[in-house]
């Protein structure tokens, strides 16, 4: 932060004076580091460390640098004081100097607004511990954390109204338009049976199991997750908790009992929501997935992750990782797909990783073709494909003239917070304004939203909303805390786009 203070005239000379200062890297709060300058227009560096009294030479000035941290101890100056500036030759390697006309006092003009201004625009560490080592703290000033515990107040207080029925509702209860089911009609069973890891809320147990799959067993360490699983499938089998830990389970006796291996392995190390760190990040799980395949021996695996994955950065780590440990038995190929091409109304992109033991099943596949388009497309090829809904129509809210596909879907099983939060990103807030829907604060249900006004006035959405939106029907239960199920959403894979890989495997296979 920079100010300027005016310097008294003297016999030598009238000029202006800037002041720099910096916040302690401890506590947020002006140490001074301060470097008094003669001339306004020009940068003469910064000093470290120092006591009142210690200099360095500028370019044709001399600096004084006033540390006002004292001991390790910070003290903030309640003002910058005034200095004189005294003019001599510097020509002969005599620099001019700069002395401090008298201590700093409190009642000095302006040194109040200066010492509060500093203390606001410092950065703050949060008061919210976190115990997730892969969490990164956002760095806020003072300012900017007041700013959200304000807004935190009000939501509260507007919940609380809410609850209490004292805010007349703006929107009536929506009625989806799109039925996820829809998107997926049941096969007939392909007699293929299918191991799932990293199974999260469903989505690709629930696309395969639509494709005409059986099922063997599904792995997800996250109990609330596991517990959707048997809520919505009571006669699967499902390992959740610590039995859900691929890291510890014993493939062996699966070997021969299962046709096709499926999973998502945690994206967190290769999103770039994230540090992207790869094999380094813990959350790698990709080694434990690659160990599976190759002691179970199935006749195919289906591998998908976040599209960056397939970046020029991580191809070191795909080929080692991936094809390397899987290519002495199986033919593999790498698909991009895009949920809108199989009817879901979000924005969402995810590599998959098709791999099929026998050649020919592996030449006689055929990537899943789009079931549907987007837009006012007029390529001849997407003529005959179904129109994909947007998000207003999908979700059945009044026509205002404008609908566009959902940004994606964010998990809120990140940072120390547990938050009810879809949103990603900046754009996709401006997208979500332009919808007229209110992405934050999703509420259990739709009756609770339709209680619970947003600030200004857009539709605010439901669990079941968020659900169509990511192609999950309706009636899927989701179990745990409102978090805790956006958190399963955010994390799956669309399942009419699990559906339509499963179907082209099983093609595959059939032929």
């Amino acid at each position: 932060m920079m100010r300027t203070w005016p310097v008294p005239p003297d016999k030598s000379a009238r000029a202006m004076c800037t002041v720099w200062f910096r916040p302690c890297r401890r506590s947020g709060r002006p140490t001074g580091h301060l470097i008094l300058s003669q001339s306004s227009s020009r940068w003469l560096g910064e000093d470290g460390p120092a006591s009142r009294g210690s200099s360095r030479t500028g370019d044709s000035c001399r600096c004084l640098a006033l540390g006002l941290g004292n001991s390790g101890a910070c003290r903030t100056w309640r003002s910058l004081g005034r200095v004189r500036m005294g003019r001599r030759n510097a020509v002969d390697g005599q620099t001019p100097t700069i002395r401090g006309e008298r201590e700093p006092k409190a009642g000095d003009a302006g040194a109040e607004e200066i010492d509060a201004d500093a203390q606001l625009d410092s950065v703050v560490p949060s008061r919210i511990r976190s115990t997730n080592p892969h969490h990164q703290p956002r760095k806020l000033t003072a300012r900017q954390r007041e700013a959200f515990r304000q807004m935190s107040v009000q939501s509260r207080e507007a919940k609380l109204r809410a609850i209490q029925g004292e805010v007349e509702p703006l929107h009536e209860i929506n009625v989806p338009k799109l039925d996820p089911y829809d998107l997926m009609p049941q096969r007939e069973s392909n007699r293929l049976r299918a191991l799932s890891l990293f199974s999260g809320g469903g989505g690709l147990d629930l696309g395969f199991d639509r494709a005409g799959f059986s099922h063997v067993a599904s792995y997800e360490i996250l109990g609330h997750a596991a517990e959707t699983l048997k809520r919505a499938r009571p006669n699967w089998v499902v390992n959740g908790n610590q039995d859900g830990d691929v890291t510890s389970a014993k493939w062996t006796s699966l070997s021969g009992e299962v046709d096709i291996v499926h999973g998502g392995p945690p994206c967190q190390p290769f999103s770039i929501a994230g540090r992207q760190k790869g094999a380094d990040d813990t959350r790698d799980m990709w080694p434990e997935l690659v160990r599976c395949i190759r002691a179970v021996k199935p006749r195919a695996f289906v591998a998908e992750n976040v599209p960056a994955l397939a970046s020029k950065k991580f191809a070191p780590y795909v080929q080692s990782q991936i094809i390397d440990m899987l290519s002495y038995r199986y033919h593999i190929k790498m698909l991009m797909l895009r949920a809108e091409d199989f009817g879901v109304p979000q924005i969402r992109r995810r590599v998959v990783f098709v791999g099929f033991a026998r050649k020919k099943d592996a030449v006689r596949f055929v990537p899943p073709a789009a079931t549907h388009r987007w837009g006012d497309s007029q390529l001849e090829f997407t003529e005959n494909l179904e129109r994909c809904m947007g998000a207003r129509e999908a979700l059945g809210l009044p026509d205002i003239g404008f609908d566009a596909l959902s940004p994606t879907i964010r998990s809120s099983l990140t940072g120390p917070r547990h938050t009810t939060s879809i949103l990603n990103s900046v754009a996709a807030q401006r997208t979500f304004e332009a919808l007229q829907i209110w992405p934050n604060g999703v509420a259990a249900t739709r009756e609770k939203a339709r209680a619970y006004v947003a600030n200004n006035g857009h539709f605010r959405l439901s669990v079941q909303d968020v659900a169509v939106l990511q192609g999950f029907p309706e009636d899927w239960p989701f179990d745990g805390a409102t978090y805790m199920q956006l958190g399963q959403l955010g994390n799956a894979v669309p399942p009419p786009m699990g559906y339509a890989v499963a179907s082209s495997v099983a093609a595959a296979f059939e032929a």
